[in-house]
């Protein structure tokens, strides 16, 4: 008896009647029919094959599909040709094997309650693979006979191929059957595990033996597509309110923790949107700098003392630093703390927006020092940032504190930093007309 055969008297199998001709419409829907006809494609030595099956498929040439433990056979025919019988003979899967994939269901509660449903959750499939228990085929595992005397798969398998792909769009447990378990006689040898294993009395977890990398590199092409983004929200969520119901424990402060679940809604938030704008993300913050993220919110007292002393920068210097973050971020932050050099092609490109930016009469005097171009005798700054922008700073009570965020433009920059605190540009702007 051959692996592909090993039925134990358990199951006879199923027969599903002829499909019509499937034109206007595509085979393999779901991420488990795309898999299966994935291992046909790669399979086939002839890729002429697979295309011959594909058209014969379409145009109804298979017959009355029958599925059992280990073999799926179909009389096929083509357009003024004969009828021959087809098959595809899988291994079906040991007892050991059976029984550790069924251990696999019922760790999980959403796996046994998808299957107990009768669903395949694609995780459940995915976590298998990576144990080394193959629901899916995988190269070499679909093995075509066909008496038309093919050796390799031909058009009449790779028909076969195409309308089994259908039938798992509709059914995805015929992989349990083909892998050698009806879908009801294991449901119910689940349950009965699933029952045993919630009566055992509680034990260390085992260690997991690792994956060996070509197994999970195997196990990722089975996984559905992720899926689309979702749409940005108006306004970042708002934080559950942690101030009634049971006492905190001692190590909690729930103060903090109300406003770090706030802050994070508004991150998250600002995540999505660089995500759905496609911009990549930035280098991972430290803490002290992650600290002036959090600072940005309103705060109680005493979590904007913790934050001012986990950033190092004190009261009046965290409120500057938050100045700086609300004007362009982490970007907006790393100008404000860090004075860098500026020199030969960047100093050159530095210098050509300069004096590009005014008529040589009406040009600022500036006085510069690394990347910072000081107008001396009016209290304001620009200062270069990466991808050549200017951020706007002034003179505040002996202070440079951020004016606003970065233009590539330094005339516009510079214009923000010489708006007074809380002037209008627009009012401004009308003025000077």
């Amino acid at each position: 008896m051959s692996r592909y055969d090993d039925l134990h008297g358990r199951d006879e199998g199923r027969t599903f009647a002829a499909l019509p001709p499937a034109r206007g419409r595509g085979f393999a829907q779901s991420w488990w029919g795309r898999a299966w006809l994935r291992a046909l494609e790669d399979a086939a030595l002839e890729a002429g094959a697979v295309k011959a099956g594909r058209r014969l498929a379409r145009a109804g040439g298979v017959g009355a599909v029958t599925v059992r433990p280990g073999r799926v056979t179909a009389v096929v025919r083509g357009p003024g040709d004969a009828a021959h019988r087809a098959d595809i003979l899988l291994p079906v899967l040991s007892d050991e094997e059976w029984g550790r994939f069924q251990d696999l269901a019922v760790e999980q509660a959403g796996h046994m309650a998808a299957l107990l449903d009768r669903e395949l959750p694609p995780h459940l499939v995915e976590d298998a693979a990576a144990a080394g228990i193959d629901l899916l085929p995988g190269l070499g595992d679909l093995d075509p006979e066909c008496d038309c005397g093919a050796w390799d798969h031909c058009g009449h398998t790779a028909a076969l191929c195409h309308q089994v792909a259908l039938l798992l769009d509709e059914d995805p447990f015929l992989l349990l059957l083909l892998r050698g378990r009806e879908r009801d006689a294991f449901l119910a040898q689940l349950h009965v595990r699933g029952t045993a294993h919630r009566t055992e009395p509680s034990a260390t977890p085992a260690l997991h033996r690792g994956v060996d990398a070509a197994e999970a590199w195997a196990a990722a092409k089975i996984l559905p597509p992720l899926p689309e983004l979702p749409g940005l929200p108006s306004a970042p969520g708002v934080a559950p309110s942690l101030a009634g119901g049971s006492a905190a424990a001692p190590q909690v402060d729930a103060t903090a923790l109300e406003h770090l679940a706030g802050r994070t809604a508004v991150e998250a938030c600002r995540l999505l949107a660089a995500a759905l704008n496609g911009d990549t993300p930035g280098a991972e913050l430290t803490a002290a700098q992650d600290a002036v993220r959090l600072a940005c919110g309103p705060a109680p007292a005493a979590v904007a003392e913790r934050l001012a002393v986990a950033s190092g920068r004190g009261g009046d210097g965290l409120a500057t630093a938050v100045r700086a973050w609300r004007a362009g971020g982490a970007a907006g932050l790393a100008v404000f703390d860090e004075e860098r050099r500026v020199e030969d092609v960047a100093l050159a490109r530095a210098r050509a927006a300069l004096e590009g930016a005014w008529e040589p009469d009406e040009r600022p005097a500036f006085h510069r020092s690394g990347n910072r171009w000081t107008v001396q005798d009016e209290g304001v700054q620009l200062r270069l940032g990466q991808e050549d922008r200017w951020w706007p700073y002034r003179d505040e009570g002996g202070r440079w504190v951020p004016a606003g965020g970065a233009d590539p433009d330094p005339a516009t920059a510079l214009a923000s930093a010489r708006l007074e605190p809380g002037e209008d540009p627009g009012e401004v702007a009308g003025a000077a007309f």
